[in-house]
């Protein structure tokens, strides 16, 4: 009886399926800002960008950077990590190279001849009495502490790597607060007025158009200065995303009712894509990452075309308004001490 209830239950999602599949495509569109303005470089180096949809910033302050192909992207036919463009990433990917590849490519080998000569070795027509050896020292000592110190060489710079990755962000560290949505990302800056950045997937022909790779363009990106330290507030709105940025070796869950926190730092100006490595739903492959770095003043000039406020600005704003308040002060209290001396001899 119960085969027959699995049976029907299985029949029946079978037959759901496709009316799930539809209801998941008609899902609402997430919210987000109008199209990207036309393409152009933060500095002077990079290739000027073919025109593209105005975004509503003001040109004269920001127009997105043109990427560099096969830089911060991945490309057909990669074998090794992304070209690293941040401290821990270029340990990292040292690391790799020159620590574990070798260690492996030693281990196999090993084996690999171990085998061989077992085989040549030890087959039956050489051997028709075989051995009754049952213990060596020596191979025993072996096999045990050539281990030790293959995982001791590995040990030492993995978690020097580690601990650099989670070191807490300096006190003037700008902060960025990011949110997984299904299926989108949003970027709030707090310390720059708060205002916050809805980051969707562009469509083909407006990634077509703006030279970016589909499925890894997004029409608003994150943008940070380039060499300053960023404390990453990351978090998830309704299910487990993960914001991944592979040129950076970044990579942090964004888990609903938790504040997950690491440093980013971006050493290169550049355009650089990551996607969510977190199986988050139906259109988890459809929420790409896009982080722009800029040099400082030109950061500072996207985060006034988004009506945000430069850091350290708002305190001489707030001195000169002081000041200006202080002034009034001194001529209202100066008026005031004046007017009874003006009345008198007026009276006289």
């Amino acid at each position: 009886m119960t085969h027959y209830v699995k049976a029907w239950i299985l029949a029946l999602g079978l037959i759901l399926t496709p009316a799930t599949a539809m209801a998941q495509d008609a899902l609402p569109a997430a919210p987000g800002a109008e199209a990207a303005p036309a393409e152009a470089t933060a500095d002077a180096e990079a290739p000027a960008a073919e025109a593209a949809p105005a975004s509503g910033l003001d040109p004269e302050l920001y127009t997105p950077m043109k990427p560099t192909e096969g830089v911060g992207m991945p490309v057909d036919g990669g074998l090794d990590f992304q070209p690293q463009v941040s401290e821990t990433g270029k340990q990292a990917k040292w690391i790799n190279n020159a620590i574990l590849l070798p260690i492996m490519t030693v281990i196999c080998l090993f084996v690999l001849a171990l085998l061989l000569i077992v085989i040549v070795r030890f087959r039956r027509g050489a051997n028709p009495e075989p051995s009754k050896t049952t213990h060596n020292t020596f191979i025993e000592i072996v096999w045990t502490v050539i281990p030790v110190l293959i995982l001791l060489v590995i040990a030492v710079p993995s978690i020097s790597l580690l601990a650099k990755q989670f070191e807490p962000a300096p006190e003037d560290a700008l902060t960025v607060k990011v949110t997984g949505y299904q299926w989108y990302w949003g970027y709030s800056y707090p310390d720059n007025g708060d205002f916050e950045i809805i980051s969707n997937m562009l469509p083909e022909d407006e990634a077509n158009a703006r030279g970016e790779p589909f499925q890894l363009a997004v029409d608003n990106r994150m943008v940070i200065p380039v060499g300053k330290p960023v404390k990453m507030l990351i978090t998830g709105a309704d299910v487990i995303h993960s914001f991944a940025i592979p040129a950076a070796w970044f990579k942090l869950d964004a888990v609903p009712g938790r504040i997950n926190e690491k440093v980013l730092q971006i050493d290169e100006v550049g355009v650089y894509y990551g996607q969510c490595s977190e199986l988050c739903g139906a259109r988890h492959g459809f929420m790409p990452i896009t982080v722009e770095v800029l040099p400082e003043d030109k950061f500072n000039d996207w985060v006034r075309a988004n009506g945000g406020t430069v850091k350290g600005e708002e305190a001489v704003e707030e001195g000169e308004a002081e000041a200006d308040a202080d002034a009034e002060t001194a001529a209202d209290e100066t008026t005031t001490e004046g007017a009874p001396a003006e009345a008198a001899a007026a009276v006289n």
